[in-house]
């Protein structure tokens, strides 16, 4: 009976009740796949099994564990590297997370603190990003939506007669900038009406709940500010939400040249050029927070599991952060081929989002 043609559920049990001998073949092929990127034969892991088995035995295993759909040959005669579905398996079974270093959470944090000093969320984002890329060797990413950002203060500024500069500030450091037409006679004390107006009504709500309060005081705004300013105030609002409906979302990748450093086959290399194109589309990130928000702390993707990069057959170890409401913002992580160091990189992620969390409470 072929693989694809048994019951899922009777593969599961087939695999949760492997006998020791199978798991030590099964743990040193992903080990050594994990540590070199090469297919492991039987007459190698003979040698490097603490028992004694024969390659003839080790081979029976080998085929065992390939109907299992763990293991796979490359090609004719080769040893055998694990699928997606062994990754999976090794992850939830045999690995075991390490922890950083005292010096690593230091570096981080400080690193972190001090690009939060004085300047943007985006600032913190790109070191964190930077950071986890020197440290794991792998491209990192950091994903963040604008549509649930809260606002904290919004400024007009007049740049000539005609038009005006919208400063808008999000509670997380966000900052936007965007011109807009200025109504014909508008002042600037107009500005200043308009700016204190809304600074009073929507500090702290989101875009929509902005826009919501703003379309319900709209009769209340012609009585307490004049038509000039209430048009300003639609304005600036709208401003913010135009730019999150054309923007949901930033994306801050670091360490690209990483993904370049290990490649031995044009295979390798088509995989990585296709990562490449899955980074331009900037929209498919955004699903990366749903992914973070499904579960509590890190979660990793493995291969063709993760349908965003199921083309580059990459992995994914994200974790999300959040604000001061504990509500899930963002998420940052580790992006690369199936064969990174998890043991290393989860600990990694999962310390600088929780910074990351911190600095934004």
């Amino acid at each position: 009976m072929s693989m694809l043609s048994r019951d899922p559920s009777i593969m599961m049990n087939a695999i949760s009740e492997l006998d020791q001998r199978s798991r030590d073949i099964f743990r040193s092929i992903v080990e050594t796949y994990l540590e070199t990127g090469e297919p492991l034969g039987s007459r190698t892991l003979s040698r490097a099994l603490p028992i004694s088995l024969s390659p003839a035995t080790i081979r029976n295993v080998m085929q065992d564990l390939e109907v299992l759909g763990l293991i796979y040959a490359p090609h004719t005669s080769a040893g055998r590297l694990p699928t997606d579905m062994g990754l999976r398996f090794f992850v939830d079974s045999f690995l075991e997370i390490g922890d950083l270093s005292s010096e690593e959470r230091n570096s981080i944090e400080a690193k972190v603190q001090e690009a939060s000093q004085g300047r943007t969320l985006d600032s913190v984002l790109t070191e964190a990003s930077q950071l986890l890329s020197g440290l794991s060797r792998s491209a990192a990413l950091v994903v963040t939506a604008k549509s649930d950002l809260r606002l904290k203060h919004i400024e007009f500024i007049r740049l000539e007669p005609t038009r005006a500069l919208v400063v808008i500030v999000g509670e997380n450091g966000m900052v936007e900038n965007r011109i807009i037409p200025l109504p014909i006679g508008v002042t600037a004390s107009t500005l200043v009406e308009a700016s204190n107006y809304l600074n009073a009504k929507i500090a702290g709500r989101t875009i929509s709940e902005a826009m919501a309060e703003i379309a319900r005081l709209r009769e209340r705004a012609k009585q307490e500010i004049d038509t000039l300013a209430g048009e300003l105030v639609e304005a600036g609002v709208a401003v913010w939400a135009g730019s999150a409906e054309k923007e949901p979302g930033s994306l801050i990748v670091s360490g690209h040249a990483n993904l370049l450093g290990d490649i031995t086959a044009l295979d390798n290399l088509e995989r990585v050029r296709q990562l490449f194109d899955e980074f331009e589309a900037k929209q498919n990130f955004l699903k990366l927070l749903e992914l973070a928000e499904d579960g509590e702390g890190v979660r990793i993707f493995i291969g063709s599991e993760n349908k965003l990069f199921s083309l580059s057959g990459s992995s994914v170890v994200v974790a999300p952060y959040r604000d001061k409401n504990q509500k899930v913002i963002g998420a940052l992580g580790i992006i690369g081929p199936t064969r990174l160091n998890y043991a290393r990189i989860v600990p990694m992620v999962d310390y600088t989002a929780k910074v990351v969390s911190k600095l934004l409470r």
